[in-house]
């Protein structure tokens, strides 16, 4: 596929995923919750063992690349960040504070779909499980002016 069709298929994503998160209230639990629950799979991931943890940031940041290098990079960082933290944080508080971080974080993003009055898009499609913190990171990127 040519950059521009990526391209187009990265903005059909946002797109559709943006429109069951367009009240801010939905848009500030995602804000906070989408990397929260990010981490606490990664974390998840790390403690069956840590080649499994990089190894699906790997494969998520080769999806990413394929949409956006600009979004790659910056998943790279995010996802470079998170392990950092997991690596940092003591082997016996990883499990409990990464599943309690879990499972709050899902109640927050349903509590925010509940507000929308919709329901969640990886119901329909589960890359858009994927799609949640390209849709965090947009808005970022929209604010530094960093085209992606």
């Amino acid at each position: 596929m040519s950059d521009t069709k990526h391209t187009r298929k990265l903005l059909v994503l946002l797109g559709k995923y943006e429109e069951s998160h367009r009240h801010p209230h939905n848009e500030i639990i995602h804000f906070v919750c989408v990397p929260v629950i990010v981490w606490t799979v990664l974390a998840l991931l790390w403690l069956l063992h840590p080649f499994v943890a990089i190894g699906a940031a790997c494969l998520a940041l080769v999806y990413y690349w394929t949409l956006s290098k600009p979004f790659a990079l910056g998943m790279a960082i995010m996802a470079g960040c998170m392990l950092g933290l997991t690596f940092a944080l003591p082997t016996t508080l990883l499990f409990p504070v990464a599943l309690s971080a879990f499972v709050i974080a899902w109640i927050g993003q349903f509590i925010g779909h509940k507000i929308e009055g919709k329901k969640p898009s990886f119901f329909e499609d589960l890359q858009y499980l994927l799609i949640g913190p390209l849709f965090v990171l947009s808005f970022l990127y929209r604010r530094l002016s960093i085209r992606y």
